[in-house]
């Protein structure tokens, strides 16, 4: 999903931007392993753009994660545990013209992905509506709203979407159900 500046969403007040970090290979699926080719969040992004006509950002790890689920849940507890800041690849240069932006991104060990983190205090969101999206196996949300009220200062945290990886390709109703209680689905 590369980056695009298709203009503000029909219906909306200001302009969208949904900012994604996602990881195909080896995911966690009902318990056990499955690997992916697309991950569960770039899916529910893709669902998200057609519905709202948002702009997309897709953050790219400098160092890319493994496809190997084992691997990058070692990598991400060091990474929580050193509070680090994974680079990312293609910075975004500025959110300045927008007015809402969706967080996006996995839930690894109750946590948005540490390069979530790098990207947020990459930018000023004073002012701006931040929701978080998340895919997850049973964290929903995890600490997303309190870690982005926390980096992100001055803005304001709206409803966020949290849906099973599992059952990302089904999440239809719900997801329309969410962009009509936040106003961001396309009329």
């Amino acid at each position: 999903m590369p980056s695009q500046d298709t203009g503000p969403a029909p219906g909306t007040s200001g302009k969208v931007l949904l900012v994604c970090f996602s990881r195909a290979g080896e995911n966690y699926f009902n318990g056990g392993r499955k690997n992916i080719t697309i991950g569960n969040t770039e899916v529910l992004a893709g669902m998200i753009t057609d519905r709202t006509g948002c702009d997309v950002h897709r953050i790219e790890a400098a160092e890319p994660y493994p496809d190997s689920y084992d691997a990058t849940v070692a990598r991400n507890v060091r990474e929580q545990d050193s509070d680090s800041r994974p680079g990312i690849a293609n910075p975004l240069p500025s959110i300045r013209q927008y007015d809402t932006v969706l967080l996006a991104s996995g839930i690894w060990n109750v946590r948005a992905p540490m390069i979530m983190t790098t990207f947020a205090q990459s930018h000023d969101f004073t002012g701006k509506t931040i929701h978080p999206v998340t895919t997850h196996a049973m964290s929903g949300l995890g600490t997303t709203e309190r870690d982005y009220a926390r980096t992100c200062p001055g803005a304001v945290i709206g409803e966020g979407l949290a849906i099973r990886g599992e059952e990302v390709q089904d999440a239809g109703a719900a997801l329309d159900s969410w962009l009509r209680r936040t106003g961001l689905l396309r009329p």
